[in-house]
């Protein structure tokens, strides 16, 4: 890398869209310089973009909200590095094999063939491959986890393929791509990004479960001796809690539901508290709905080494979790009881140079980031372009520079402005409502 270059990834999740800009130095610290965000509605369902319009529009805010960051000097976004995150996402284990003539040295073209070959591997119709991980290497009989350079005859190796519904994919490039023009410069599956990010050699080699407790969907990533063992997605995150709230005797509004389940809430039975009189509720009513939820969840969670064939006991380096779900006051002590659990925390190879986000609500973010950038050299923002020199050398007047620079910065707002313009009038229009089965 012989330059100072940005980057721009999009984190969209049934909560909140949330948009970031990192500078990648010389050195290859990752610097995020500007965060920003949107809530969602209805337009993101367990992660899957639903409501196309909506989501565009928010994501547009996000683009637009972050391009006025005077920290980026007028640069304009171009590309995005794409978060991907879904209840379809799961891990499914497959083994495959290459015979080679006596006493090849195994190369990276051949691991590179045995690569492919996995995420070519067939799977169920309704499911798509979107990344295959090495999980160990057979040599002539011998495990091992470093195969280039041996000599062999056979080589094999147990994969475990991340798949997802196709439309997981296919509604981002749809909203981003075709209605916002932006470039996509990657799509990469969130969990597996942050696991790269927070997790050590010393949580992976004793073996750990990483928790994303989101707000409808919960990922579960368990790592033994030092590699991916399961992955799975449990359709169930903080919002169930939150509309648990809405049923109760006095009807309350979502909105004001979660207020009060962050605000006021408890995962934790508390005993010996002095009742009190929230919006027309108990506080110890509010609270047994919580913690029924709150214990339902964590149960889902703890099952999961279970289906992973492992025990809590093989998991020495513990639970690491991050999500907002783990805002929520003693949900991570809730986890806890049975199984050593820890917040994560953003590594020190990543800076946070804005305060318009929290750190901790940067992590997923950050990953993708992270992984944009340890991966790839793109670059992802563009300055405005300039005037050149007219044929006699001289300079254009100053008037004619700051006419040119000025339309050049409304060019791409009077686009978004105008889509804007359009999705509004659509939205309140009068006449059939849109029909969007064709996303379910």
């Amino acid at each position: 890398m012989n330059h100072e270059r940005y980057i721009a990834a999009l984190e969209i999740s049934s909560s909140k869209i949330l948009g970031a800009v990192a500078r990648v130095a010389q050195s290859g610290q990752l610097e995020i310089v500007a965060a920003e965000q949107e809530k969602t509605t209805e337009g993101v369902r367990y992660g899957v973009i639903r409501n196309l319009e909506d989501t565009a529009m928010r994501v547009a805010q996000v683009i637009e909200k972050l391009e006025r960051n005077v920290v980026l000097g007028g640069r304009k976004i171009t590309g995005v590095f794409i978060g991907m995150s879904g209840r379809s996402l799961r891990s499914v284990s497959k083994e495959i094999t290459l015979q080679l003539p006596p006493e090849t040295e195994i190369t990276e073209d051949i691991l590179t063939r045995l690569h492919d070959q996995a995420r070519r591997s067939p799977v169920d119709s309704s499911l798509e491959v979107v990344d295959a991980i090495p999980r160990t290497f057979i040599v002539d009989g011998t495990e091992m986890r470093k195969p280039k350079g041996n000599l062999a005859s056979s080589i094999s190796a147990t994969y475990d393929l991340i798949v997802c519904r196709p439309e997981l994919r296919r509604n981002i490039e749809r909203t981003i791509a075709e209605k916002l023009g932006l470039r996509i410069d990657g799509i990469v599956v969130t969990a597996m990004a942050a696991s790269s990010l927070v997790l050590t050699d010393e949580d992976r080699r004793p073996g750990c479960m990483l928790v994303d407790f989101g707000a409808e969907t919960t990922t579960t990533s368990i790592y033994k001796d030092g590699h991916l063992r399961y992955f799975a997605t449990i359709p169930m995150g903080s919002r169930h809690i939150t509309r648990d709230l809405t049923t109760l005797d006095t009807p309350l509004l979502e909105e004001r539901a979660e207020d009060i389940k962050t605000t006021s809430g408890n995962a934790m039975p508390s005993e010996g508290e002095r009742s009190l009189n929230i919006h027309g509720l108990e506080n110890d009513k509010i609270n047994a709905v919580i913690v029924a939820r709150a214990e339902e969840i964590a149960a889902n969670i703890l099952e999961q080494p279970t289906y992973a064939g492992l025990s809590i006991s093989e998991l020495p380096s513990g639970m690491i979790c991050m999500g907002g779900g783990f805002k929520l006051n003693n949900m991570t002590q809730v986890v806890g009881r049975e199984m050593r659990a820890r917040s994560a925390q953003l590594p020190p190879t990543v800076r946070v140079e804005t305060a318009r986000v929290p750190s901790v609500d940067l992590i997923g973010v950050a990953a993708v980031l992270e992984a944009a950038a340890m991966e790839t050299d793109k670059e992802c923002l563009e300055m405005p372009g300039r005037p050149g020199l007219p044929e006699n050398g001289e300079a254009p007047e100053q008037e004619f520079i700051e006419e040119e620079v000025e339309a050049t910065r409304n060019k791409k707002k009077d686009g978004i402005g105008k889509k804007m313009g359009r999705w509004f009038r659509d939205m309140f229009a009068p006449g059939d409502e849109d029909d969007d089965s064709d996303l379910n």
